[in-house]
């Protein structure tokens, strides 16, 4: 009952900067954390950046300083502001959702498609 869609991605250069979206639709609760993950070729997904609804914010070491999240709650949106990217940064970024169950007990982790993220000269 939950999707999430992001958008944003693309090529870049070295030094240059990308923003991600990410809409979620269906049943959302609060509280809840929105972020990024990512996944370079022949690597684990590894944490980015996550955000609660609340507004607190919490990133990467390899993120910080650089990445920049952001969220409107009312649409339900969490974008990513990626600045001085660098090749390292390629990969495939993917949006989550962490919430309660309908009746506050569990945990509950949703995905995105995904969305690719290619920085090189």
């Amino acid at each position: 009952q939950v999707q999430l869609v992001e958008s944003g991605g693309g090529l870049v250069q070295p030094g240059g900067s990308l923003r991600l979206s990410c809409t979620a639709s269906g049943s959302i609760f609060s509280p809840n954390f929105m972020g990024w993950y990512r996944q370079a070729p022949g690597k684990q997904r590894e944490f980015v950046a996550r955000m609660h609804s609340g507004g607190s914010t919490y990133y990467a070491d390899s993120a910080e300083g650089r990445f920049t999240i952001s969220r409107d709650n009312a649409k339900n949106t969490v974008y990513l502001q990626m600045n001085s990217l660098k090749p390292e940064d390629t990969a495939v970024y993917y949006c989550n959702l962490q919430q309660l169950s309908s009746g506050g007990t569990n945990r509950m982790g949703y995905w995105g498609q995904g969305t690719q993220v290619t920085v090189s000269s």
